[in-house]
């Protein structure tokens, strides 16, 4: 079939003309949306090169390419080992590689009279990452854990870097094997409130909230800091903090950020002088530099504009790093530049111990970090590059039956584009970033290796398309660092899953996720435990979705209910009736399976108990999932979700912390009980 122009065009910047809708079926996109997103990518038309800007090979395939133009071209290749080779091509002819080039990224220069041009190779592994006990059949369990939800006796209003510690020696002591954490990306600490690790403002840095004062020896040398620290008001203001049964983000930001520029006026004369810190400002170079000024100039406006939001808002010359008037800032302002540097250091430090301490307990996996789909529109990110982020549109999710409307969830896509002309090097330093000092990086949404639905800014998520991204290189990219960094790559599938990428996830040795609550036949009925694949993870819940305990009181319907998301009683209703055949058919499945022993008709009909929740997870314990994610709220049998989707201010998402200490957590009989439980059903 010959294409129009607009359709031509359009194919050709990869938007998908059409796609399969929640319902199965064929949906067009319109001419309108297909012109918007034109206009957004701005692809820039011109003369071809002879070769592309990078080529991925990936394990066996063969290592050609071919020039394209007429007339002899020479070559020269460098390896990442630094051995050179060359010769001579002509036009339309292949271009055969050296025999035997390792992985790695490597770089050709092609040239033909003055002219020259530049091709970065990389020959990738097949598969991910295996750590030796899974890939000898074993099954680890471990706890899922948003970090700032984390109580302890020492911590400051949020869960820290030490809580992390503490939380790793406890679950290593009850027979676990890593800690999963939400995503620790940078947010932004000036205005604290913006809370969702979901939407960083970088996710190349970390959240310096989650600094462990009590580890920043300059903290305790601090003559001022110490007599601040045992001030009257400061002890209040931190008994207070703690005490909150939700996240105070503006009194947590207040008292550590206090305390950190106290750290700073102690520790400022050594830095010029102190190696370790000079070198991570040399490693992170100009994107640690801009992250720093954007830290500081946002602290300083925030002063004087507290409801701003986003750099789109600052006067024009501020809207760009690299603008005349950034730069005067960043001159007069080296040792704020600094001071924010410096906090980046340190938290990279406490995260690195975190590390290298579960490495000490023996844990295989360790630690696994989460990586977010995208940062924020007004983000450092796109304050820094602005190139790479196609600030024109947001992406999110087209219309389904948990969303009628669609989600928007205001992140600007990366331009595939323009990712591929910089030989994927923003990919590889973002895989780099989240995948040190850990042993598995979670990727959110993986689908959007495949494809992300673009939405015009300003539009209805109803409105958008998909745009699709080079998979197969970036999938070979991501099992190059995989191996390099010894990092296991889990890829969050859950929602709709074009069937396109569903092999190739798995051929990638990439973990899929498998949730209980969605762990249905087409009859309601759940899936067995021998029915779970090896390489996945299964976990009962997320943190998108209820506690254990809410789903199976009711309380997530209940809440939606005072939020207004049903707009008619009877849909409540009917959500409650068909939550009670959930709990049956559940109840139903751990009988078959033999994790527990109870009556389902009428056990379906009571309130969470040990015994109920205990059965439960001897049921998720025997999955035959190589890995399994428990949270800490279901232990407790806590109803609060941690975050409630579609909801803004409508609910304290980000904010609900656990409900004791950790100190005490392990002290509770019907909490050891059930990690013996889950040890038990680990080793079946």
């Amino acid at each position: 079939m010959t294409l129009n122009k607009l359709d031509q065009a359009a194919q050709d910047a990869g938007i998908a003309l059409r796609f399969i809708n929640a319902h199965g079926e064929p949906e067009t996109i319109s001419d309108a949306t297909k012109r918007a997103l034109l206009a957004v990518m701005e692809t820039p038309v011109g003369k071809a090169p002879p070769l592309p800007p990078v080529q991925v090979f990936a394990a066996r395939a063969k290592r050609q390419l071919t020039p394209q133009g007429s007339g002899s071209f020479s070559w020269q290749l460098h390896s990442e080992q630094g051995k050179s080779f060359s010769g001579e091509v002509q036009g339309g002819e292949p271009l055969t590689l050296p025999p035997r080039l390792p992985q790695g990224y490597h770089q050709l220069t092609l040239r033909k009279g003055r002219q020259q041009w530049q091709t970065r190779i990389i020959i990738a592994p097949r598969r991910c990452y295996l750590p030796a006990p899974l890939e000898q059949g074993e099954k680890r369990w471990g706890a899922l854990v948003q970090l700032y939800t984390l109580r302890s006796e020492s911590n400051w209003g949020i869960g820290d870097f030490g809580d992390l510690r503490l939380m790793l020696e406890q679950i290593a002591k009850h027979g676990g094997d890593f800690v999963g954490l939400n995503p620790l990306h940078a947010l932004y600490p000036a205005l604290p409130e913006h809370a969702s690790p979901y939407s960083p403002t970088s996710r190349r840095w970390l959240n310096v909230l989650y600094l462990d004062i009590n580890q920043v020896a300059d903290f305790q040398h601090s003559q001022d800091g110490q007599r601040w620290w045992k001030s009257a008001k400061t002890r209040k203001a931190l008994q207070q903090a703690r005490a909150s049964e939700f996240v105070d983000y503006s009194a947590v930001a207040e008292l550590k950020l206090a305390a950190l520029r106290f750290a700073w006026q102690n520790y400022q004369p050594r830095a010029a002088a102190d190696v370790e810190f000079q070198q991570f400002i040399a490693d992170g170079a100009e994107h640690l530099r801009y992250q720093a000024a954007f830290d500081g100039i946002l602290a300083e406006r925030s002063q004087q504009h507290p409801d701003e939001w986003g750099w789109a808002n600052w006067p024009e010359g501020w809207r760009n790093a690299l603008l005349p008037e950034v730069q005067q800032w960043c001159a007069a302002h080296e040792e704020e530049i600094q001071f924010w540097s410096w906090l980046q250091y340190l938290a990279q430090q406490q995260f690195a111990a975190c590390w290298q301490y579960s490495q000490q307990l023996g844990m295989a996996v360790g630690l696994y970090r989460d990586l977010a789909v995208g940062v924020a529109q007004g983000s450092a990110e796109t304050w820094q590059d602005p190139e790479l982020y196609k600030l024109g549109a947001s992406v999110g999710a087209p219309p389904d039956r948990l969303g009628p409307q669609g989600q928007n969830w205001a992140l600007p896509p990366l331009d595939p584009h323009v990712m591929r002309a910089r030989g994927y090097q923003p990919f590889i330093d973002l895989l780099r970033a989240n995948m040190r000092d850990c042993g598995a990086l979670r990727i959110d949404h993986v689908m959007a290796l495949l494809r992300l639905w673009w939405i015009p800014y300003g539009e209805s998520a109803d409105k958008g398309a998909y745009v699709a991204y080079p998979v197969h290189d970036l999938l070979a990219i991501l099992a190059l660092e995989s191996q390099r960094h010894r990092c296991m790559v889990i890829g969050e599938d859950l929602g709709t899953v074009p069937q396109e990428i569903v092999s190739l996830l798995r051929n990638s040795g990439i973990f899929s996720w498998k949730v209980l609550f969605f762990e249905q036949h087409g009859d309601g009925s759940y899936r067995q435990p021998h029915a779970y694949p090896r390489q996945s993870i299964a976990s009962a819940s997320t943190h998108d979705l209820p506690t254990l305990t809410g789903f199976w009181n009711e309380y997530d319907i209940i809440l939606r209910s005072k939020l207004g998301h049903f707009a008619k009683k009877r849909m409540m209703l009917a959500e409650i009736k068909m939550r009670y055949q959930q709990r049956k058919a559940l109840l139903d499945a751990m009988n078959l399976a033999g994790t527990a022993h109870c009556h389902s008709k009428s056990t379906a009909n009571l309130v969470m108990t040990p015994t109920i929740n205990l059965a439960i997870h001897r049921f998720l314990a025997c999955t035959d999932s190589a890995l399994l994610g428990l949270q800490p709220e279901d232990w407790l049998e806590m109803d609060k979700p941690v975050n409630v989707p579609g909801t803004v201010d409508e609910y304290p998402n980000w904010r609900r912390k656990l409900r004791v200490p950790i100190e005490k957590m392990f002290t509770y009989k019907k909490v050891t009980l059930l990690l013996e439980a889950v040890n038990e059903g680990r080793k079946a």
